[in-house]
């Protein structure tokens, strides 16, 4: 995992979080580009990070 990730949305360093927090990070990759969410950030958009998953998924 890349220590030096940053929050796509908010900022927020994931190497300045306590490692349990940080474990609970999201990365998602697009267009070979890895964007991260920390935490929070992924609590409050889940609804944006599940309507991008493949229709498969929920069958």
């Amino acid at each position: 995992m890349a220590e030096d990730a940053t929050c796509s949305r908010c900022g927020r360093l994931r190497s300045t979080v306590p490692p349990g927090e940080a474990l609970a990070w999201v990365a998602e990759r697009e267009r070979g580009v890895t964007r991260w969410l920390c935490a929070g950030c992924a609590r409050q958009h889940v609804r944006d990070i599940e309507g991008k998953l493949p229709s498969e998924y929920w069958s």
